[in-house]
């Protein structure tokens, strides 16, 4: 599936070819850091289907994850959004983040991994009051 996106501040931009049964939830504890939220949802996509456009991404480089693999956080120097992440001596392959992929509604995640650091109240949302927008 072709899908397009890029960060909060139009900075930076990208198009991808990526697979929709692919996209995975991330319950890690580094996850949780780097969004500031419960959970991270990506979807891998070759380098070579991936086009960026506009300015470079400024990284991170956290040396050991808990997998034991140092891993790349690249993120808008602009306004500071997360776009991707990616192995370091691996760069062929990168973790784009959903919620910078413009057609986002679409995509629905298949899998779900360092479950064992979820938060319970982050899997089932419904019954937590909603409003439309803000209220």
């Amino acid at each position: 599936m072709k899908v397009d996106g890029g960060c909060h501040c139009g900075n930076i931009t990208f198009t991808a070819e990526i697979d929709p049964e692919k996209i995975v939830v991330c319950h890690c504890t580094d996850c949780q850091m780097l969004t500031g939220s419960a959970f991270r949802v990506i979807v891998r996509a070759p380098a070579s289907a991936v086009e960026w456009r506009g300015g470079k991404a400024k990284s991170y480089v956290k040396k050991t994850a808990e997998s034991g693999t140092p891993r790349v956080q690249a993120f808008c120097p602009e306004c500071g959004t997360p776009l991707y992440s990616t192995c370091v001596g691996e760069p062929d392959v990168f973790g784009l983040r959903l919620g910078t992929i413009r057609q986002n509604k679409q995509l629905r995640p298949s899998k779900q991994t360092w479950y064992r650091s979820a938060h319970e109240w982050a899997q089932d949302l419904r019954a937590v009051p909603r409003t439309p927008k803000q209220g």
